[in-house]
């Protein structure tokens, strides 16, 4: 069985197509950073016109590599939520078509969960159950998964994500977007105790939640105290650029290992699995690795290749096509993630 996953919720467009026996034949993914770089931020306008400009291109890409057909295809999957509105819209709607014309079944898939599921794709189903920490630029969110179609959410942030934090501190830094790979790169000459940067209800284990936008203002007034304009940040000094990203991205990536922490003993589960964008960084690696040998816990972690966004995470709709689960035409799009 051949089936074909599309990925349109952000700014990344991409497609794959899978087997039955979770077999990648084919995927790729345009990106869409160039055309966002200069705003410091995904422009939600923009990302929806490059995906119509691109969904087609990237679907016939995907088929060649995989040395296929549109009718081999056996089914279509599609992300349908979270995400922008106009970039779901794209990727349904091509999905939709398709199913359509091919007269194959239609899978919508969580785009959260699917980047849980690429821990499995690549780590066997030996990750489930497990606690699921989702780190990107839209979401921060804890899950307990039972299987792979058991997710329930325990967790996400009441403001800002971490990888928004990310993109926004690295603009008051200077540093290019995306914010991730800049403040990990700056990091690396600075000294992480420098500043006291908060940790919101990091140490309350009975609040799960996230928050990064107290953290982000703190970071902020160091730079300039309140109701003063920031300093242009080309007159910054390079070592403290330095020390305020690696004090940032400690205080991020000690947020994120205290409240997973917290999860674990929460759900008595010996089981980690890691995905989005954040994940990627190198020490919310060695942290969490660091977590997991003290609890004697397994670690799975997406890798880099599957962190951001993509389409082979999308195979989480073949379990759904083997349980005999199928969408209707009808299916729309959500973009708001689910909450407590």
């Amino acid at each position: 069985m051949y089936v074909l996953t599309i990925e349109t919720t952000c700014d990344e467009t991409a497609a794959a197509v899978v087997t039955d026996q979770l077999e990648v034949r084919g995927a790729v993914v345009a990106s869409q950073a160039r055309l966002h770089e200069q705003f410091g931020g995904v422009v939600p306008e923009i990302a929806s016109r490059a995906h119509v400009e691109r969904i087609v291109p990237v679907i016939d890409e995907t088929l060649r590599k995989a040395g296929i057909g549109l009718t081999d295809l056996d089914a279509i999957a599609v992300a349908h939520t979270p995400g922008l509105v106009g970039s779901l819209l794209v990727g349904v709607t091509a999905a939709k078509s398709l199913a359509l014309a091919l007269d194959v079944p239609l899978v919508a898939v969580n785009h959260l969960q699917a980047h849980i599921y690429a821990c499995r794709m690549t780590d066997g189903p030996g990750v489930f159950p497990c606690v699921g920490l989702i780190v990107s630029g839209g979401h921060t969110n804890l899950y307990r998964c039972d299987g792979p179609l058991g997710f329930e959410l325990l967790a996400s942030t009441i403001d800002d994500a971490a990888g928004e934090a990310f993109d926004k501190v690295a603009s008051m830094l200077g540093l290019p977007y995306p914010g991730g790979p800049s403040i990990q790169r700056a990091a690396a000459t600075g000294d992480p105790t420098r500043f006291d940067l908060p940790r919101a209800f990091a140490h309350d284990p009975q609040r799960l939640a996230f928050s990064f936008s107290g953290l982000k203002t703190a970071v902020r007034y160091q730079l300039a105290p309140p109701g003063s304009k920031l300093p242009d940040p080309a007159t910054l000094e390079p070592q403290l650029v330095a020390d305020l990203a690696a004090s940032f991205q400690e205080a991020v990536v000690d947020a994120l290992a205290t409240k997973t922490a917290h999860a674990l003993d929460r759900c008595a589960m010996s089981t980690l699995c890691v995905g989005g964008g954040v994940a990627a960084n190198a020490r919310l690696r060695e942290r969490l690795q660091e977590l997991c040998e003290r609890r004697g816990a397994r670690l799975h972690v997406a890798p880099l290749a599957l962190c951001t966004d993509n389409a082979v995470m999308g195979a989480i709709a073949v379990e759904r096509l083997l349980a005999g689960e199928r969408d209707s035409l009808d299916v729309g799009v959500s973009p708001a993630p689910e909450r407590l």
